[in-house]
């Protein structure tokens, strides 16, 4: 099986917080990688930069948008529970969540606004014409 992307591991992700306890990322990562069936090959396959495993950065990426649209919610560095949103939010029995799904949320909004707003370096001045 492929590696999923991180839109794909959304919602199994959120589904692991379902427990209401505090999980960090390196157990999400090997419960993501256990319900995927990824074979030990899958799970050391690095990113093409070469500076972590691919399944990695996709759970934290997963567990990113998650938390910026407050399904999730940091309890200290490293560590995160799910929050009464993303409780609220199983309960509705989804079949997927992406990014275009959590465009409900004004937090995820305001997230990806941000990042659409780094503005441009400044053009050069006439004089270095």
């Amino acid at each position: 099986m492929a590696i999923p992307d991180f839109q794909t591991l959304m919602l199994p992700v959120l589904r692991h917080f379902a427990d209401a306890q505090e999980h960090t990322l390196r157990e999400l990562i090997s419960a993501m990688s256990d319900e995927f069936n990824l074979t030990p090959e899958e799970r050391a396959q690095p990113l093409p930069s070469g500076t972590q495993p691919l399944i990695t950065n996709r759970v934290a990426w997963a567990k990113t948008f998650l938390q910026k649209a407050g399904l999730v919610e940091p309890v200290r560095r490293g560590v995160a529970r799910i929050s009464p949103r993303g409780i609220d939010v199983l309960a509705e029995k989804l079949l997927r969540i992406d990014m275009k799904f959590l465009e409900q949320f004004p937090e995820y909004v305001a997230f990806r606004a941000i990042r659409r707003e780094t503005p441009l370096p400044p053009l050069p001045s006439s004089s270095a014409w």
